[in-house]
């Protein structure tokens, strides 16, 4: 169970959940006091991108990502920061904290990395991360 007082964040672009966590350029990041959002800002990840998002997150105090597909490297990464995720949501960023604070919030469990078969998927090579693809 999640906190209620903690402070969440979502890869973030033009409102919505982004869906590939490792190429988030922008996370919008809430924080939540009694189970209601008292404070948002949208943060630009200036580069940063799959493993090393975990240590930018834990220097911004985030406890929680809710997001779409993210890869085995990154939730390896969030999981060793001591991040909860949420990964498999879609649809408007606002609209998923709204769920999760309201305790509807459906999330997959299924983190893929978002590739389509064929693509080689994480882990085998996708073709832009050099046979290293982290999500």
């Amino acid at each position: 169970m999640l906190d209620m007082n903690a402070t969440i964040a979502i890869p973030h672009e033009n409102g919505r959940i982004f869906q590939h966590f490792g190429k988030a350029g922008q996370f919008k990041i809430y924080t939540i006091e009694n189970g209601e959002v008292v404070a948002t800002r949208i943060e630009d990840v200036g580069g940063v991108g799959h493993e090393e998002l975990g240590l930018w997150l834990v220097q911004r105090g985030v406890a929680a990502v809710v997001c779409g597909n993210v890869g085995p490297g990154a939730q390896g990464a969030l999981t060793a920061a001591g991040i909860a995720l949420l990964a498999g949501v879609e649809g408007p960023a606002d609209d998923a904290i709204a769920k999760l604070l309201a305790g509807t919030l459906v999330a997959s469990g299924s983190a893929n990395c978002g590739h389509r078969p064929g693509e080689g998927g994480c882990g085998g090579g996708c073709g832009h991360c050099h046979g290293r693809c982290h999500g």
